[in-house]
């Protein structure tokens, strides 16, 4: 494996998740600070046993009531259906805008109204607390509820697991001119207008929930809150996000947001939120991902590796013979990681050892099993040795599409795909629709492609034929967690590699000629300095294909732009 990071794409709830949720609602309350940067508001949850956001700080906000809907005919600025549409919602979306509003004002006094006497209603405001019908209040202050002054910004789910589940949606407002914010004192003990930025430091120590700590990321982008306002106006329909419980290695369990590598591989294995599944990959731990399927992490975590290169054991189910994907590398850890494989086989037989490819951190192992297991070796031999185990001499050479029954209900199937190396085959795991796909597609990076070995085109050509595998479902990556949603997966590769190929041509042409050493600082800006080098390989290997497609030439080791390619 050679990466360079790469954002992996958030997965999102679905409506089945949100069984048993309770509907709630939230007003994400800002200001104008002194300097012109926004200020949150955020109150202190009182401090009680039963409750899960005890002494946390939160935006206002809380559950939906029946009177919620009863007051949608009292709102301004905003209608039934156009809350819906914005929402996602077949009905009752006003519902949620209504009891953001009336929260707000129970919470910290701040009264969101068109119309009525807004200050004869905030001296009302304590027999609200004490159980008095928000609507009747309405009605005899002749209050209009401005549901406009809210733009709707997200929408979160609790984990399933939690004793207690919200189906939350966050609205974002500016505080109501000349109102000023007093808690409750029941539900929350203080309140603070804080940037931001401030309410994370880590120095100011706030306890805060995961959606709270990732909505005040967001907004930390924006410079004013106009602009702020103007993004959530611009969103329709932003995805339910849903976190998922997961432990670390010491058994400790946390929320795992989306986008955490885990996140998929969490949902798949725990979807009822036991909290079991490791948000870690430790080394040397058997992984138990289906009937058909263990993963055993290699001790070779690096900046190249990642989390370290996976094993893979597969067999058909209740079967005592077992395929071997890719042991991994020879090292002073190799002998503890084959006997962590042996075990996890246990009391099965491996009887065939198979690599995606022939880079050292995938195959090297392989020779070792082999002679402690009398398996034969399965896979392809690189075009150039550079960068690769040169000692691997299989015993099978597989074709593409060549199938393997594993018995009667696992079958593998060689998919042959180069570019990161020239001998790469993925294997899709048939009855499953995952593919083990070593380093043709990892997560969290981009694999690095090494001329001459390593070829763009036949790597992007590679890419685009996964798009016609039927009933793909899973990715097994070489380095990471399963990983859902393939086929998008795919498609996001392929357009970071043309926008990287883009800006390499767009470098070129600006500098007129160059190395590819001068060129990495404008094309790998996002990347840090110090894999420069790394990155170096795979802008080569962008200007070979550029070269192929007649855009530029080359002279004793020096890229120029052709002048008649144009733009």
């Amino acid at each position: 494996m050679s990466a360079i990071p790469a954002a992996d794409k958030p997965v999102v709830a679905d409506d089945r998740d949100a069984e048993g949720a309770r509907r709630a609602a939230s007003v994400i309350v800002l200001r104008d600070g002194a300097d012109g940067a926004p200020e949150v508001l955020l109150l202190r949850r009182a401090e009680r046993d039963d409750d899960m956001r005890s002494g946390v700080w939160v935006f206002p906000g809380g559950v939906l009531d029946a009177e919620d809907e009863a007051l949608a005919a009292r709102c301004d600025g905003d209608n039934e259906a156009s809350a819906n549409e914005r929402l996602g919602l077949d009905a009752g979306a006003l519902a949620y805008t209504v009891a953001a509003l009336r929260e707000c004002f129970e919470e910290v006094g701040l009264l969101y109204a068109t119309a009525g006497d807004v200050d004869a209603a905030a001296r009302e405001r304590a027999l609200v607390r004490r159980g008095e019908d928000f609507v009747a209040l309405c009605e005899r202050h002749h209050l209009r509820l401005d549901a406009g002054a809210l733009a709707y910004h997200s929408h979160w789910l609790t984990p399933p697991g939690m004793p207690k589940r919200f189906d939350t949606r966050f609205f974002v407002a500016r505080a109501p001119q000349g109102q000023a914010a007093v808690v409750d004192a029941g539900e929350a003990l203080e309140s603070a207008w804080l940037t931001p930025a401030q309410a994370l430091e880590k120095a100011r120590g706030l306890k805060l929930l995961p959606v709270t700590r990732e909505t005040l990321k967001d907004l930390a982008r924006f410079s004013s809150v106009a602009d702020c306002l103007a993004d959530a106006h611009a969103r329709r329909h932003p995805p339910r996000m849903m976190p998922r419980l997961g432990r670390d290695a010491t058994g400790k369990v946390r929320p795992v947001l989306p986008g955490e590598w885990a996140y998929a591989e969490i949902g798949r294995l725990d979807p009822v939120g036991l909290g079991n599944v490791c948000f870690e990959l430790p080394p040397l731990q058997p992984v138990r991902l289906s009937d058909r399927v263990t993963r055993v992490t290699c001790s070779n975590g690096s900046v190249m590796t990642g989390p370290g290169t996976n094993t893979y054991l597969v067999r058909s189910p209740g079967s005592q013979e077992v395929t071997v994907i890719d042991p991994g590398p020879l090292d002073d850890h190799t002998d503890g990681h084959l006997q962590a494989v042996l075990a996890a086989a246990a009391p099965g037989k491996i009887v065939r050892i198979v690599v995606t490819h022939t880079h050292k951190d995938h195959s090297p192992a392989a020779q070792r099993l082999a002679a402690l297991t009398d398996a034969p070796l399965i896979g392809r031999v690189a075009d150039h040795p550079e960068w690769q185990d040169t000692a691997f001499h299989p015993r099978q050479t597989p074709v593409d599409g060549e199938r393997m029954v594993l018995g009667p209900n696992a079958t593998l199937r060689a998919v042959v795909t180069p570019g990161h190396a020239s001998n790469h085959v993925c294997w899709l795991l048939e009855e499953e629709g995952l593919l083990f796909t070593g380093d043709h597609v990892m997560q969290g990076s981009t694999v690095v492609i090494n001329p001459p070995d390593g070829d763009m085109a036949a790597y992007l050509a590679s890419l685009e034929r996964l798009l016609s595998i039927d009933g793909l479902q899973w990715f097994a990556p070489g380095h990471g967690f399963l990983m859902a949603e393939p086929q998008t997966e795919v498609r996001r590769l392929v357009l970071h590699r043309l926008a990287r190929e883009a800006k390499v041509a767009a470098a070129l042409q600006a500098a007129g000629s160059g190395t590819p050493e001068a060129l990495v600082p404008a094309v790998y800006g996002d990347v840090p300095s110090s894999r420069h080098a790394i990155a170096a390989r795979s802008l080569t290997a962008h200007l070979i294909k550029l070269e192929q497609d007649g855009r530029v030439a080359r002279q004793a080791g020096v890229w120029h732009w052709r002048q008649e390619a144009g733009t």
